[in-house]
């Protein structure tokens, strides 16, 4: 088997890259521009282009598959030579069904939860040693590459994601799964760039549990109002598993959850994060993982990368990252932070990174989203608004947005003035963005705070 990568650099294709290297198959690639840590991954793997940009003789009758990324244009001449030389293309989300469709597929969609959810899923699975292929949309500890696939394993684990599939297929990545077994975790308004209203981007997610077998399982967060309404109208085609926030406590560490009369100690806390947890509780019961055996998995895990991640603790300062960026994430990460440290003052600060939080006509959804902060830093780059062709944006915009209680900063180093004014020997700073304020180092903040 020989394929080739177009625009081979991304996230997600260099995994995938590299787990259909190491499964046998012949690797090539292309891409304008390859950075870390991708560059270095695929250099180890003996994968990297050994020159960047694109080039039309890469593309040759012998190929048994192109797999063509977003990053790429519909125009671009190595797609453009594949199809007159009619290699079958794929987008990454065809080709990991294509490497899936005799397994048994787990698929976990929603708004927000979804990484969390997987590596949940993925932690128990390691400690019982049962045999999983997998494909996880963001770097998890403990392991080098996101994608795994072989020929041995039974089952197939694939986060669900509702962004588009390629520059020449436009349908979400998660309708091409067809689960056996899929989960939504939450519906909040995204990639409004995409889905333009609502209504649209719901429809994605009735259109996903459409696609899940038949006689299949929908595992579902009852508390999210679209989600319920969506699993009420399949209940009949599929069979249907509930789920909400389980009887928990807060402890000092963490948190302890009562099942079944037996009480749990767990090292994460939010309600939020209970929820995704017992989701994946349930998923777990289709790898014939018992409730009992998947939540005494779950003792020591900490956490997804980046998500309510601890950076450092010294005494009662505590610092955490974490990528909320939507306002759904922010409410219910925000909350987390302050019903686990009730008698600690809460610093929340959050970066406007991605398209939709920076799109003047979606600001308004912010509105309150950090309330259960005790201080409330948003700050947004004017030059970021800029490359992505956005309007642009003023500080008063985003302070009438996200309301009174919220400080506006724009530049790295006013962010950086504010968090050391507010912060003292018993507080929480949470840091939350899918980027990174633009160059703060988060561990070297956290070694200074917490000196």
């Amino acid at each position: 088997m020989k394929v080739h990568f177009i625009a081979i650099g991304g996230s997600a294709m260099h995994n995938l890259a590299i787990a259909l290297s190491r499964k046998g198959i012949e690797v090539t690639g292309s891409d304008d521009e390859i950075f870390e840590p991708s560059r270095s991954r695929l250099e180890k793997q003996g994968v990297l282009p050994d020159a960047i940009g694109w080039n039309v003789h890469r593309i040759v009758q012998s190929l048994d598959a192109v797999i063509l990324g977003m990053h790429a244009r519909e125009d671009n001449p190595e797609l453009q030579e594949a199809k007159r030389l009619a290699i079958p293309i794929f987008s990454y989300p065809e080709y990991l069904y294509e490497q899936s469709k005799t397994k048994k597929r787990i698929v976990i969609g929603g708004s927000h939860g979804k990484t969390t959810i997987t590596s949940m899923l993925l932690h128990v699975c390691k400690k019982q040693n049962i045999d999983v292929d997998y494909m996880v949309g963001a770097q998890l500890e403990g392991y080098d590459c996101m994608v795994r696939l072989t020929d041995t394993s039974e089952y197939m684990i694939l986060e669900g994601d509702e962004y588009l599939s390629s520059p020449i297929d436009r349908r979400p990545k998660f309708h091409l799964y067809k689960p056996d077994v899929a989960l939504i975790s939450g519906i909040a308004w995204d990639h409004i760039n995409v889905f333009p209203t609502f209504e649209n981007y719901v429809l994605q997610f009735d259109l996903f549990c459409s696609e899940i077998k038949e006689n299949g399982f929908l595992i579902y967060n009852s508390l999210d109002n679209e989600v319920e309404r969506i699993a009420h109208k399949f209940k009949n085609a599929l069979n249907t598993q509930a789920y909400e926030t389980p009887v928990f406590k807060s402890l000092n560490n963490g948190t302890e959850v009562t099942w079944d009369s037996i009480q749990y100690p767990l090292q994460i806390f939010g309600s939020h994060n209970l929820q995704n947890m017992i989701g994946a509780m349930h998923l777990a019961k289709h790898l014939d993982i018992s409730n009992a055996q998947f939540l005494m998995g779950m003792a020591d895990f900490t956490g997804a990368g980046k998500r309510l991640q601890k950076v450092t603790e010294q005494g009662s300062f505590v610092m955490y990252k974490d990528f909320a960026h939507s306002p759904s994430k922010l409410k219910a990460t925000t909350g987390a932070v302050k019903e686990q440290y009730g008698d600690r003052k809460i610093i929340a600060c959050m970066e406007l990174h991605t398209f939709s939080s920076l799109r003047k006509d979606f600001l308004p959804f912010y509105k309150d989203c950090m309330n259960a902060a005790d201080h409330a830093l948003v700050y947004y780059s004017p030059e970021v608004v800029a490359h992505k062709k956005l309007d642009a944006l003023s500080v008063e915009d985003v302070q009438k947005a996200f309301g009174d209680n919220v400080v506006v900063k724009n530049t790295t180093a006013s962010v950086l003035e504010y968090v050391y004014e507010v912060t003292d020997d018993n507080c929480v700073l949470l840091m939350m963005s899918s980027g990174n304020f633009d160059g703060i180092d988060y561990d070297a903040l956290g070694t200074e705070l917490s000196a």
